[in-house]
């Protein structure tokens, strides 16, 4: 797993990054803090620490920027401590809340409890095909004719159970139960919405029809 590290204090970066190899993990950081969105996008890690005060773009704009394309789990570790600070780093999406000064095996922790729930916890690194299509549960990704798109969390899961399933016919709430386990609270007009979206992207990587209605009883791969 690839963990970004958007922070300025050259000793908790340097910190950071030697307790997280340590783990296991790679860890990557963005050549500035201007254009970190972007950072993203090229460098697509896991997983982001992100602090609050940086320079040029704070992190809750940062923060912003990520969510209009890429739902990867975002950790905010800053120095800011009050309960506005916590609400407002997650309502603008980020996963968790981390105050300065931390107990690094605790932050490590919720990086690994993070990383569980965030991507299917028996196949991080797997890749499942189906019909031509190539899901990458690591990287949120799925391919075809050449073309790779972007999924987001539920997409993700969703597109994993169904590859995890091909041949057998999954009920609407096979799927809602399924996603509740995996921490992801979803009703039924949310679950079309996402299959719609699948559907489209599946489409543009020549999976059309791959996911099949049956009438009265629920998809089939």
């Amino acid at each position: 797993m690839n963990i970004m590290v958007v922070e300025d204090d050259p000793q908790i970066r340097e910190e950071l990054a030697l307790a997280l190899k340590n783990s296991g993990y790679t860890v990557c950081f963005p050549l500035g803090f201007g254009a970190v969105d972007e950072e993203v996008r090229r460098l697509a890690p896991h997983l982001i620490l992100l602090d609050v005060n940086l320079p040029g773009m704070d992190g809750f704009r940062i923060c912003g920027k990520i969510r209009a394309f890429s739902q990867v789990p975002i950790i905010f570790v800053t120095s800011r401590s009050s309960d506005m600070d916590e609400l407002t780093c997650m309502t603008l999406g980020g996963d968790d809340f981390v105050s300065k000064p931390y107990n690094m095996p605790v932050l490590l922790a919720r990086i690994s409890a993070l990383l569980k729930r965030a991507y299917p916890q028996d196949a991080r690194d797997a890749r499942l095909s189906c019909g031509g299509i190539t899901l990458d549960a690591a990287a949120g990704t799925a391919s075809g004719n050449g073309v790779t798109v972007e999924l987001t969390r539920n997409e993700l899961k969703i597109l994993y159970y169904f590859f995890s399933n091909q041949g057998k016919i999954l009920s609407r709430t096979d799927i809602i139960e399924y996603l509740w386990d995996n921490e992801l609270f979803v009703d039924d007009n949310t679950l079309s919405v996402n299959i719609t979206r699948i559907r489209n992207k599946l489409e543009a990587l020549g999976g059309m029809g791959l996911i099949k209605t049956k009438r009265g009883q629920g998809y089939l791969v």
